[in-house]
């Protein structure tokens, strides 16, 4: 688990040879999975005051969208698509699309623009691969992130590409049969 430090403080204070840097975490599983030990990282970690991004792409039926976050508590801000339904198929409509696309933008504006240290994109495995979100574009926005900026990213399926840059790999198994 990853815990966030501010990081522009810590630097100039301790006088540290370089700064810190942030992780690109992998949750996955061979089944789609809430993970609910990221969603309690999250939650601690803002907690501690450290502002946190929860996204999940896949996700709707409450007409959330990037314009109307849920905020937990202070430091916890959580965004859906702003669609009717969950997304389980790699058919959409236009309207469908759009909403994803948009959501997909603003969260590499938000995180570009520093509003975050940890940033968690759920379920991002399932739109690379259904060729919602282009895994060139995701490996692109992991590299120019803000280098202090822990990103998760959950799912099942993992691209290898994500796996290769990842720096912690969680496999959730199941143990028995249903």
């Amino acid at each position: 688990m990853v815990a966030q430090l501010d990081t522009s403080s810590v630097n100039s204070t301790l006088n540290l040879p370089s700064p810190i840097e942030g992780l690109v975490q992998v949750f996955t599983s061979s089944h789609r999975n809430f993970f609910t030990t990221v969603m309690a990282q999250a939650l601690r970690i803002a907690g501690q005051g450290t502002p946190v991004l929860v996204v999940q792409f896949l996700k709707g039926g409450i007409r959330q969208g990037h314009e109307r976050p849920i905020q937990l508590g202070q430091n916890l801000d959580w965004i859906r698509c702003d669609l009717p339904r969950c997304i389980d198929t790699p058919q959409l409509d236009d309207a469908e699309n759009e909403a994803l696309q948009k959501l997909w933008q603003h969260t590499q504006k938000v995180v570009c623009e520093n509003q975050y240290s940890l940033v968690v994109l759920d379920e991002l495995s399932l739109a690379i691969n259904f060729n919602l979100i282009p895994e060139s574009e995701v490996l692109a926005f992991l590299a120019k992130r803000p280098s202090h900026v822990d990103i998760i990213l959950t799912g099942p399926d993992m691209p290898k590409s994500l796996l290769d840059v990842a720096d912690q790999i969680t496999e959730i198994r199941r143990s028995h049969s249903p």
